[in-house]
Order: structure tokens, then C-alpha cells, then sequence
């Protein structure tokens, strides 16, 4: 048990779980009060990627070095800490939600960590772990900015605004998740 409170630490996971729950009680906070309408999916997919972003943080080591050299198996380790920080983040906004405030319901929660934490994957994969929040963030952004998809490759861009159910939305978080976290667990964060 003590390797894993040691790993926990030099991967920054204290620090990253304060900053998410910080997040999502925040926007939480400012989401009270509104109007008993559809919920609008930008919030709940900010406080995702807000979380996603503080998670990534995680996905390099204090010395590459030493991580490359250790005797122990990293590639399981890396594909747990990918999926583990995306099962947080998604918990902690559907906890968060339990307090009164409906933000997004559990096939949109789930859906959107688990792509956006690929997404950290493959930025850890590509960019290093300094820079893991990078892909996750420009993608956010570009969904927000962008006018409503009416075509499919529009639907596979915006994919973290869709409804839970569209498919393009679906399809796109599964293979983001899926290529991020093998991307990270084989070849661990860029130096």
C-alpha cells in the first residue's frame, strides 16, 4: 500500500482532486438558481474538462528517467491512472450534482471524462505530461466556438456537446479513449 500513497504523490493526485472538486462546486455554484429548462451542455462538459485538465497533471513523473528505469511493469499502472482519473473526474460531478442541481445525467458524465481523459492520454503520449492539458482544452474550446453540427464530421467535432445518445458522440469518446490511454501506457509521456 505504501507504493501506492508514494505514486499518488509524485504524480500530484492530491493537488489534481482538490482542484477538481474545486471546479466542479464552483461552476455548480454558479449553475443554482436557473431556469428548469434543458440543461445546457457546456457547463457540465466545462467542469469535465476543467477536471480532466487538472487530472493531467499527473501524467508525468517528477523524473522520466527514473520512470523509464524503474523494475516495474509501467504499462498497467499508466492504462489504470488514465481510466481511474477519468472515473474521478466523472464522479465527482455527478456527486457534486447529488446536492440539489442536475448539470448532465450519467451516460453524458461518463461519455465526456472518459474522452476527454483519452484526450490527456494522447497529449501525454505526444506532448509530455507538462502539456497533457493542451488537446483536451483546444478541443473544449473549438466545440464552444463553432456554430451548431448539422454534418457528421461537425457532430465527431463537437462531439462533447452532443446528447448522450447521438452515436458521432458515442463513437468519437470511445476511440478517443481507447487510442489516448494505449498511447500512454505503451509509450508513457514525452520527454
Amino acid at each position: 500500500m505504501r507504493w501506492l500513497t508514494l505514486y499518488a504523490r509524485s504524480r500530484r493526485v492530491p493537488a489534481s482532486l482538490a482542484a477538481v472538486v474545486i471546479s466542479a462546486v464552483t461552476v455548480w455554484a454558479l449553475a443554482r438558481g436557473g431556469d428548469e429548462g434543458p440543461a445546457d451542455p457546456r457547463l457540465p462538459a466545462l467542469v469535465l474538462a476543467a477536471g480532466v485538465m487538472a487530472a493531467s497533471t499527473g501524467l508525468g513523473g517528477q523524473d522520466l528517467a527514473l520512470d523509464r528505469t524503474a523494475a516495474i511493469r509501467w504499462m498497467p499502472r499508466r492504462a489504470a491512472h488514465v481510466l481511474l482519473a477519468g472515473a474521478a473526474v466523472c464522479t465527482v460531478l455527478l456527486t457534486v450534482q447529488t446536492m440539489g442541481e442536475s448539470l448532465a445525467t450519467i451516460a453524458f458524465a461518463v461519455r465526456d471524462s472518459a474522452g476527454l481523459m483519452g484526450l490527456a492520454g494522447l497529449g501525454a503520449a505526444l506532448l509530455g505530461g507538462r502539456h497533457a492539458w493542451t488537446p483536451p482544452f483546444a478541443w473544449l474550446v473549438f466545440s464552444f466556438l463553432v456554430p451548431p453540427a448539422t454534418s457528421a464530421p461537425m457532430r465527431v467535432a463537437t462531439w462533447m456537446l452532443l446528447p448522450p445518445g447521438a452515436a458521432a458522440g458515442t463513437w468519437t469518446a470511445l476511440v478517443l479513449t481507447v487510442a489516448g490511454t494505449a498511447a500512454y501506457a505503451v509509450a508513457g509521456p514525452r520527454r
